[in-house]
């Protein structure tokens, strides 16, 4: 065997090696904030991207609540196009981030989510909001809020202590139809549901790559049916896999 051949060969185990390990890697520690910054208003981010340098950010005044309210404040709203990253969300993180059209969240982080920890509206059925990387704990209702239009991708995410990962809006004044898609995403119970979707107008869920820890009893329901209304409570009507909603099969979902 030639040197140039032994290198490549060397060279090729490297990478093997490089490969298993990352396919079998945990998820990302949490950060450690190195500071922390008080938020009193509503920071907006109105072009390009803001980058929190892994700081922590945190409501004060009226955003200090720490409350449920539906109609909190975000901490950070960001306007179409933009990007919001390297970002930890504290306590009291109030309504967490609100995204206004086309948006993306990269290695964003809630210690201790509060209403929700973002909220997609907007109007354009175009329009997609990606969360990249990061993660969230202590959800008492909703992760990620689907109010307006588009597509969701939530892929490279943890989240631990929750009640749902995902919702369509199931009574939103105005309702259109929803797509999420979620790829390799490990959800810690305790937890109710990783999406919650409204099949009467036509949402879609895709599911890959879903690893589920703790739950021996498979309580968390992978995709949850829901009838949406205008007005009122939506009605639940079912869950598990299908051909037209609820897109994943047994083969997607991975218990630990």
């Amino acid at each position: 065997m030639s040197r140039i051949t032994r290198v490549a060969a060397v060279a090729a185990l490297v990478v093997s090696a490089a490969v298993v390990a990352g396919a079998t890697a945990s998820a990302a520690s949490w950060p450690t904030p190195g500071s922390s910054v008080p938020v009193p208003k509503t920071i907006k981010v109105t072009s390009g991207t803001y980058d929190g340098g892994l700081k922590r950010f945190y409501g004060t005044g009226d955003l200090g609540t720490g409350g449920q309210s539906e109609d909190q404040g975000p901490i950070f709203e960001l306007s179409n196009g933009t990007t919001l990253k390297n970002v930890v969300l504290g306590s009291p993180a109030a309504d967490g981030v609100h995204c206004l059209g086309t948006c993306t969240l990269l290695n964003v982080w809630w210690e201790d989510v509060g209403e929700d920890a973002a909220t997609f509206k907007g109007t354009s059925a175009s329009q997609t909001m990606t969360i990249d990387g990061g993660g969230a704990r202590k959800a008492s209702d909703k992760v990620f809020q689907h109010n307006g239009p588009g597509t969701m991708y939530i892929r490279n995410f943890q989240v631990e202590d929750f009640g749902k990962l995902y919702r369509s809006c199931g009574n939103c004044k105005t309702q259109y139809k929803r797509n999420v898609v979620v790829d390799n995403v490990t959800a810690t119970a305790p937890g109710k549901a990783l999406v919650g979707i409204n099949t009467n107008y036509g949402d879609t869920a895709k599911l890959t790559r879903i690893t589920i820890v703790g739950d021996s009893g498979r309580k968390i329901e992978p995709c949850t049916k829901y009838k949406g209304v205008t007005s009122g409570e939506p009605t639940k009507i079912g869950s598990g896999p299908d051909s037209t909603n609820c897109l994943y099969t047994a083969a997607n979902i991975t218990y630990k």
